[in-house]
């Protein structure tokens, strides 16, 4: 997630409720400004209550008044367009960094993965014909297509004419180039092994070598003429037309000829990666089962409208987020959560798309339309990760910027300096030329970012979304988990185990006077109690009056008088008597009060969710420390933390201490992940190295989090820790490989062993073999 982002949330989070405390039994106002700042509140919080008026960076978090970054304004158009045709990330990376430099471009951001550029900018209509320019002088059949989700139906209809005939054409270079590689082959057994005069042959190979890189050397020229040079078509042109003029004809045409067989390879991984990656994400129905009375009539899944009936039979994926109105059926959540064990729903029920129906027929009515579905909100949540390029990705692309020209340099001062002192030219042109051949930095561009891509895809396939590739290089950092513990750690479930009268007091009187109090409250633990009343069907009077006191309970004006409903720290500012009351090892209890006399408690308590201890051990087996956060009681977090292993317990916490605590255990371990679901966890969630939220939990922590867990085990904190550790593993295995072969050929050139046919593997075959390795994250069980 960006600092942005995090900083909104953390605005629109304590603007809200910024003390409210989820797990403690505690009810809040919200806090004036002045407020605020006596409470405590983080430093480093952006809401309007501490900085007024203020917008941030996205990168490093400075008001933009004093920020240099190239970042979006909230007021500035931003758009997405989709790259019809990119096939080289080096060029990607190329295309970035001149859009970035176009005045009035306030960010550009090109995801080679997704082909899509972000742009914030104004008047981009105007500057849409400049960009293209600049993508086409770089990658030549590049087209720029407006993404289809922002345009309207007649838009869409020109545009999809537009990428039609891009695909057409490109579909018919395909075969166009198989033919071109095997007439060169041919030509190349016939004149290479056949008795021709030499004369004949030559002219033969020149023949061939025109035949198979005719687009490259024309590609080369246009860029030439631009004053491109150093452009891998250029590279590659006169490193074979060099082969040409030493005399090494045949292997100038046999490096041309691997090398358009290579990069067609290339191409073909790159397309098969990409196409999994997305195929794992990509939920999107193309067409639904509209019912009309009894007809089914199929329609475009982006035509359905709320209310549209629709008809999913056996087998088939839920098309949209729905209700069911009629049927039953055991449903599939494994594409959405990552759950292998079928839910069963039926009338009633509300369904989310991208479920698969497993075994009966159902009608469902729409309650949200295809952008606002489920299956759309993933591919979205994706792409936009894909965007959020790691500080990995990052370097390489800077450092792809000067690695081309210092490896032409090193070519140049290779074929001068041992050639003026040897005399012997050929051999170290030769060599030079080998250098020229692999000073394409492709294989690194290309790799980390799909790498990335893939563990974001490898995520999502197990419910897991990862908001970046950013966010899986911190996680593969983080020393501490630290987890909220309702609804976390814990079901999040209350329910009323026991009533526990004073002396002379009713049980159920006991309840039902606190239920009535209760009514006033929306906390989990104010609603278990009014449930636990109504399951016994007792009638509820809301109080006349009701004011809650900030982490303590609240205090009501009722028909029987003054009412208390909270902790001990309540009872003790009222001066109430609780000589009878004795505490519980496990649970929350409320204490009742009527006119300052003590009434009795209540005892609730959570449920700790299954997974939680397996999944305690697999993070400490990490060689990761683990703590937990609770507003609770200690007595009753500890007895949680005992259960499922847990390090460090902090309890009796309000937001702005959970906070800190977070800064002293990062202070302590090193980079911290936290885990909450709860409105109030938002702040520590954006202040965390890693924030995740559980997919049940409030929508301001989910968007505040970097890591949103969809199906709020437990089990997905270690999965999420080691998809980020193995993916990054496999982004710096790409690096490294490609660097090493790359260096090793550079030094076998100079030692004099290596030839022009292992530099073409050292490009397009290590660029491959990277892209190979970066899909293997898709099919690593986790």
């Amino acid at each position: 997630m960006t600092n942005v982002e995090k900083l909104k949330s953390i605005k629109d989070a304590c603007g809200n409720a910024c003390h409210k405390e989820h797990e403690e039994h505690s009810h809040v106002h919200v806090p004036t400004p002045h407020e605020h700042h006596i409470a405590g509140h983080p430093e480093d919080c952006r809401c309007e209550a501490c900085h007024p008026h203020e917008d941030y960076c996205d990168v490093c978090g400075e008001s933009l008044a004093n920020c240099t970054c190239k970042m979006p304004d909230a007021d500035v158009p931003k758009k997405v367009y989709i790259l019809e045709n990119l096939a080289c990330a080096n060029c990607a990376a190329k295309m970035e960094h001149k859009i970035q430099e176009l005045p009035g471009v306030r960010y550009a951001s090109i995801s080679f993965a997704t082909r899509q550029l972000r742009l914030s900018a104004a008047n981009q209509e105007t500057l849409l014909s400049e960009i293209q320019e600049i993508c086409q002088s770089i990658e030549s059949g590049v087209v720029i297509i407006p993404r289809e989700s922002t345009c309207t139906f007649s838009e869409k209809k020109a545009l999809t004419a537009a990428s039609k005939v891009a695909t057409k054409e490109k579909t018919a270079i395909i075969p166009r180039k198989l033919g071109e590689i095997l007439v060169s082959v041919l030509l190349f057994l016939l004149f290479f092994f056949g008795s021709i005069a030499e004369p004949v042959k030559f002219y033969g190979f020149i023949l061939a070598y025109i035949i198979l890189g005719h687009e490259i050397l024309y590609s080369a020229l246009k860029k030439l003429y631009k004053g491109n040079i150093m452009d891998e078509n250029f590279l590659m042109m006169v490193a074979t037309i060099g082969a040409f003029a030493i005399g090494d004809a045949a292997e100038a045409l046999g490096v041309m000829l691997f090398y358009r067989i290579g990069e067609y390879f290339e191409e073909r991984a790159v397309e098969k990666s990409r196409g999994e990656i997305i195929g794992v994400v990509d939920m999107r129905p193309e067409v639904v089962n509209l019912l009309i009375g009894e007809e089914v009539k199929i329609i475009p899944a982006a035509d359905a409208n709320v209310g549209d009936i629709l008809l999913v039979r056996v087998g088939d994926r839920i098309p949209l987020d729905g209700v069911i109105i009629d049927g039953e059926s055991l449903i599939d959540t494994s594409p959405i959560t990552g759950e292998p064990v079928p839910v069963k729903l039926g009338y009633g029920d509300e369904i989310i798309s991208g479920c698969i129906n497993s075994s009966g027929v159902l009608k469902i009515r729409v309650e949200k339309v295809l952008k606002e579905s489920m299956v759309t909100k993933i591919l979205d949540a994706v792409e936009n990760a894909a965007a959020a390029k790691p500080q990995m990705d990052k370097f390489i692309t800077s450092f792809a910027r000067i690695y081309t020209p210092v490896v032409v340099v090193i070519a140049i001062l290779t074929a001068l300096i041992p050639g003026v002192i040897t005399g012997e030219w050929q051999k170290w042109i030769y060599t030079a030329l080998t250098f020229l051949v692999i000073s394409c930095p492709c294989a690194l561009v290309l790799s980390i970012p799909l790498a990335y891509f893939a563990g974001i895809g490898a995520g999502a396939k197990r419910g897991i979304l990862f908001k970046g590739g950013v966010v899986l290089e911190a996680l593969k950092n983080c020393a501490v988990v630290i987890m909220d513990k309702t609804g976390t750690v814990t079901e999040g479930n209350f329910i009323v185990q026991k009533v526990f009268p004073a002396e002379n007091i009713i049980a159920d009187e006991l309840l039902k006077l606190c239920a009535s109090v209760e009514l006033v409250s929306t906390h989990p633990i104010a609603s278990s109690i009014v449930m636990a009343a109504k399951n016994k069907d007792m009638d509820l009077v809301a109080p006349i009056k009701a004011e809650e006191v900030a982490g303590e309970g609240i205090v009501a004006e009722t028909a029987y008088g003054q009412i208390l409903c909270g902790n001990k720290k309540l009872m003790e500012r009222y001066g109430v008597d609780i000589s009878a009351y004795s505490g519980l090892d496990f649970g929350t209890e409320v204490l009742v009060a009527r006119q300052q006399k003590y009434m009795g408690h209540l005892l609730i308590s959570d449920t700790v969710k299954q997974d939680a201890v397996s999944a305690i051990n697999k993070i400490k087996n990490m060689g990761l420390a683990t703590a937990m956060l609770t507003g609770d009681s200690a007595e009753s977090a500890q007895a949680v933390a005992t259960e499922v292993g847990v390090d460090n317990v902090y309890a009796r916490l309000l937001p702005q201490d959970k906070f800190n605590v977070l800064n002293t255990l990062r202070n302590k371990y090193g980079s911290v992940m936290f885990v909450g679901d709860g409105i109030n966890d938002a702040p520590v969630l954006a202040g965390a190295d890693v924030g995740a939220a559980m997919g049940s939990g409030a929508d301001a922590a989910i968007m505040a989090a970097d890591v949103v867990f969809m199906n709020s085990e437990m089990e997905a904190i270690p999965k999420a820790i080691e998809i980020a550790k193995f993916t990054n593993g496999i982004a710096w295995q790409n690096v490294v490989f490609a660097l090493v072969i790359k260096i090793t050929i550079m030094i076998l050139g100079l030692a004099g062993f290596a030839s022009m046919w292992m530099a073409v593997f050292a490009d397009t075959g290590v660029a491959m073999l990277c892209v190979v390795n970066s899909v293997r994250i898709l099919y690593k069980k986790f």
